[in-house]
């Protein structure tokens, strides 16, 4: 079954976004195709993204599923006048909480990115490029700011967890490749240890390993079943050895990996989504 998906919103749309693909996520068997269309705030553009979803819902034999956050209520009435089914979060819940606090909402678009939210964006943006200057493990001299050092082979997953940390928490991660020297020993590489309070480990089912090494290095060492299984089954005998957290993030998606990591490790979280 193919079903098409709006995201839209009068702003970014990212909260519309977020919200629909964890959702979407409970519903296996079905493909969802999906647009984006931010910053719908003006009746002539409210118009154009009618005309895609009449025209989609025409093309697909189905209602497409719109998802929305509008401040306008005058554009979010004009888009529910489309063939689509319309899903706005901001309609669903800002009514009823007027009515448990007895007052009326600002219907101000743009208010979470006023001024007043410049010390979480700052603090977003400094975690998102300590994330970026500490993914490689070439370095660890700013290890002693770290929030949480992430560490596994190679493709497990520790480069997108840290960027999600950084991105939604303003947490300070980095992350450690292990490689086969780093095995040789079965021991922590010497610029671990002193922050083996601040690891954690990711591991990954090699046959979902040796499907991600492929797509990256096809026929290389690197990505053969055989090497995947090795580099695996002793990652988890140093995690289990060195008594170091670790979760396997084969089946797992990121948002669930860096929960689970927040309340294992008891991180703080220095901003909310």
């Amino acid at each position: 079954m193919r079903r098409s998906v709006f995201f839209l919103s009068d702003r970014t749309g990212i909260t519309a976004e977020t919200l629909a693909h964890s959702l979407l996520t409970q519903f296996e068997g079905v493909a969802f195709e999906t647009i984006s269309c931010p910053y719908l705030d003006s009746i002539e553009k409210a118009d154009h993204v009618v005309a895609r979803i009449d025209q989609a819902a025409a093309t697909d034999g189905h209602k497409p599923l719109l998802f929305s956050t509008f401040i306008n209520s005058e554009i979010r009435d004009r888009v529910a006048r489309s063939q689509g089914l319309l899903i706005d979060f901001f309609d669903a819940f800002i009514s009823p909480l007027e009515t448990e606090l007895g007052i009326r909402s600002s219907h101000a678009a743009g208010l979470s990115h006023g001024v007043g939210a410049y010390a979480s964006y700052a603090a977003r943006i400094d975690a998102i490029n300590f994330a970026l200057t500490n993914d490689d493990g070439a370095t660890t001299r700013d290890y002693p700011a770290a929030d949480i050092v992430l560490i596994g082979v190679s493709r497990s997953g520790k480069t997108p967890t840290c960027l999600y940390l950084a991105l939604q928490y303003g947490i300070l991660a980095a992350n450690y490749p292990l490689t086969e020297d780093d095995f040789a020993p079965l021991r922590l590489p010497a610029g671990l240890r002193a922050h083996r309070d601040k690891l954690f480990g990711l591991n990954i089912n090699p046959d979902r390993l040796h499907q991600l090494r492929c797509e990256r290095r096809p026929n290389s060492r690197y990505a053969t079943l055989g090497q995947c299984e090795r580099e695996v089954a002793l990652a988890e005998s140093l995690y289990r050895r060195e008594r170091i957290a670790f979760l396997n993030s084969s089946a797992v998606s990121i948002e669930e990996i860096a929960t689970s990591i927040l309340d294992r490790m008891g991180l703080e979280r220095r901003l909310y989504g």
